[in-house]
């Protein structure tokens, strides 16, 4: 490939030296080759650099709750007290979960916020377990649940994976992400969970 080639420019050599004179036109020598690079991060306001988040590969936050009621609920993922929180979506757009009943049937899934003992960002105490709610659809005049299903029927003894996504993504930066799940499956069932943060 050559490397080196004559382009034309909408000034002429001598004119960009400061002679009015000159006639705007000409040609400049363009540099011309084939180089790779990778962006793997920048450098932010404060000079500090921030590598590029990518997918999580494997699920992780495996929990397991056992012999919820009917009508029962549940918060997932839980942590314990002071510890890095396993659903920080900062730079995450959406999420999967993965859930595995011991009685199938249906089963109720809502975002809320994390536990009041962590903060968000640099506010603390939250409103623990609130549902999540913000301005995601033009026109709609009111703030909605960010994410809300009311009845999702579920397979016993099997993942059952669920991806949450959207446009825009609804969960996206939600620093203290957690979701209330209620068993309306008609009786008793340990119910298992596992998340993974997508880009």
């Amino acid at each position: 490939m050559v490397q080196k080639r004559e382009a034309y420019a909408p000034w002429s050599l001598t004119r960009k030296a400061g002679v009015q004179s000159a006639t705007v036109n000409g040609d400049i020598e363009v540099p011309q080759f084939i180089q790779p690079t990778l962006d793997t991060g920048f450098v932010d306001e404060k000079g500090d650099w921030k590598g590029r988040t990518s997918s999580e590969e494997q699920f992780h936050s495996f929990a397991k709750d056992e012999a919820i009621a009917n009508g029962g609920e549940i918060l997932a993922p839980q942590i314990a007290s002071g510890t890095k929180w396993p659903l920080d979506m900062t730079g995450f757009n959406n999420v999967i979960i993965a859930i595995r009943p011991s009685n199938a049937g249906d089963y109720r899934f809502t975002a809320v916020m994390g536990p009041n003992d962590l903060s968000f960002a640099n506010l603390r105490p939250v409103n623990p377990a609130s549902t999540l709610k913000g301005y995601v659809r033009a026109g709609a005049g009111a703030f909605d649940d960010l994410m809300y299903d009311a009845a999702e029927a579920l397979a016993a003894d099997v993942w059952n994976i669920i991806i949450i996504s959207g446009s825009p993504p609804v969960l996206a930066n939600q620093k203290l992400l957690q979701f209330k799940i209620k068993n309306n499956s008609g009786g008793e069932s340990d119910i298992e969970t596992a998340f993974m943060r997508l880009v």
